[in-house]
């Protein structure tokens, strides 16, 4: 199964026209979690199709943490692709950092629910259901990145229950927050799904309800100064081809509509 899905990775760099792209070389890049396990499937293959060597660093989109992808670059670590939040690559396109003529759509990212495996699931299949499951659950941990900081800032208002949220609740920095889920540390946990499901010892719920959803957009752009920009770009192109989409979503993102 993985030669065949190489040899279709190679027909769809050739059909892109990205085979032509000069020599192989050795592409630095910066991805935060949402678009992750979409990567790590697709940059393989983009690899072994074109000879480019990929060598990555993981890092949210935003925030305090030293490995944030503005963070890097801002301390000056070098990068030929960054694959973040729109918004947060929006900002660092008005700072004058990526290149704004790079910008590419990758996918749209929503937020879900796991609890540990065993446990029982809850019901967040409406508004009045998710508000009553946030109200009994005993603890509730959200992500440090775009979608914990609309559940912290936003969700909870919007539903009432801020002021009994917060004494039960944490923002969850660097690790994902299955992972305190999974050791029970925490009862619920929201993060977006994609960054959910490759996570072991917990179970998926479900998504939260489309009326309270916030989704967040990824997408991808060269920094200004990459020492491989025509590579990038081909690399851009293929991440954000219609073939790749089935990869795409069984990683838990929704395909960008074009």
């Amino acid at each position: 199964m993985k030669k065949l899905f190489n040899f279709a990775a190679l027909a769809l760099v050739a059909s892109l026209g990205l085979s032509s792209v000069a020599q192989a070389g050795e592409l630095r890049l910066m991805t935060s979690g949402g678009f992750t396990a979409a990567y790590k499937i697709l940059g393989p293959e983009f690899a072994a199709a074109t000879g480019h060597t990929l060598d990555t660093a993981l890092g949210p989109s935003m925030g305090k943490a030293p490995e944030a992808i503005p963070n890097r670059l801002a301390r000056g670590e070098k990068a030929d692709v960054v694959i973040m939040v729109g918004y947060a690559l929006d900002e660092l396109i008005k700072q004058g950092k990526v290149d704004p003529a790079s910008r590419v759509e990758l996918a749209d990212s929503r937020i879900g629910l796991v609890v540990r495996n065993g446990a029982a699931k809850p019901d967040i299949s409406s508004e009045a259901a998710l508000k009553k499951t946030l109200l009994d659950a005993q603890s509730v941990a959200y992500s440090d990145s775009a979608s914990g900081v609309y559940i912290e800032q936003q969700l909870f208002k919007r539903l009432g229950i801020e002021d009994q949220l917060k004494p039960k609740s944490k923002m969850i920095a660097k690790i994902p927050v299955g992972s305190v889920v999974a050791t029970g540390d925490y009862q619920l946990g929201f993060q977006q799904v994609s960054e959910l499901l490759p996570v072991p010892g917990v179970s998926f719920v479900a998504k939260i309800p489309e009326s309270v959803q916030s989704v967040t957009r990824f997408a991808a752009g060269i920094p200004v100064g990459a020492q491989h920009p025509a590579q990038a770009k081909a690399l851009l192109s293929f991440l954000a081809s219609p073939a790749v989409q089935p990869q795409v979503q069984s990683t838990g993102l929704d395909s960008v509509s074009r």
